[in-house]
């Protein structure tokens, strides 16, 4: 059992490569955060969530690889199986835009809505790069994981990675899982499993993820931007902050010469020297 701590980051370390698709995370996390869910909707495969949204706080996305026609030895392709969930980021964009304050970091560095504080204005649901928050139809507040923060205040672990029986999902202090997931990286390789990477267990996405993968193929194929491609909303970043004062300086200079010319005298027009009228035929001189 892990000894939980607050002033203390604790994480998700998910390892895909052992995820089985039962969706006992997904139950679990319904239970204890008594979310009532979507009604189930089946497409192409056995994804009958969807997506993460108010009531999917985890979702087990299953993605085929397998070719249509039959495979020989040894050039097979296995499904590729992921829990999703809230990424917790280190440089929450979601935290950044919220104009109440109703997102947090909590003593165990995680990111937390406060229910009671949001106004429902969807800032948040905009500026989420992984398109994890959305708006509860229920009690009009927008809502996400909370890395079970009831639970993390009684010692206990969240209710997903208590429920998970293969361990893809592994609950502890980030620190500790960053070395966890590096040891387990190794042994896949050692193996002859050359795919498999980690992501957003570094600085190089967000600042680092409090929730982070163990993969067996490239981010954009599990739907996540990969790190060249993962940057804060402009508004949010010191480029996007200089494009901004830049552009009200350049407005308010345009409005200042406007202003100017508005309060100029008109110019008067040149006058024109008298020409005498002509004489007509046959008039006199």
């Amino acid at each position: 059992m892990v000894e939980i701590t607050p002033g203390q980051a604790y994480g998700f370390f998910t390892d895909t490569s052992v995820c089985i698709g039962c969706k006992a995370c997904e139950v679990a996390c319904k239970e204890w955060n008594q979310l009532p869910g979507n009604d189930p909707v089946f497409g192409d495969g056995y994804d009958n969530t969807g997506q993460l949204d108010a009531q999917n706080w985890r979702h087990v996305q299953f993605i085929d690889r397998v070719p249509d026609e039959t495979s020989t030895a040894g050039q097979g392709k296995a499904w590729l199986m992921m829990s999703d969930v809230c990424k917790h980021c280190t440089h929450a964009s979601c935290l950044d835009v919220c104009p109440t304050g109703a997102i947090i970091k909590t003593e165990f560095d995680t990111v937390y809505i406060q229910p009671d504080v949001c106004n429902g204005c969807r800032d948040c649901i905009a500026a989420c790069p992984y398109g994890v928050i959305e708006m509860d139809q229920h009690n009009k507040v927008a809502q996400k994981c909370t890395l079970c923060y009831d639970r993390l205040q009684g010692s206990l672990e969240p209710a997903c990675a208590k429920a998970c029986p293969t361990q893809s999902i592994q609950f502890g202090p980030v620190k500790e899982l960053r070395l966890t997931a590096v040891k387990r990286v190794d042994a896949l390789h050692a193996q002859g499993v050359p795919q498999a990477r980690l992501y957003g267990a570094d600085e190089s996405v967000y600042g680092g993820l409090g929730a982070f993968f163990l993969l067996m193929d490239e981010p954009e194929v599990y739907g996540l931007p990969n790190a060249e491609n993962a940057v804060l909303p402009t508004r949010n970043n010191a480029r996007g902050y200089l494009a901004t004062l830049v552009t009200a300086a350049v407005a308010v200079v345009g409005g200042l010469i406007a202003l100017r010319r508005r309060r100029e005298p008109p110019a008067t027009p040149p006058s024109t020297p008298d020409v005498p009228a002509p004489i007509a035929a046959g008039g006199a001189p």
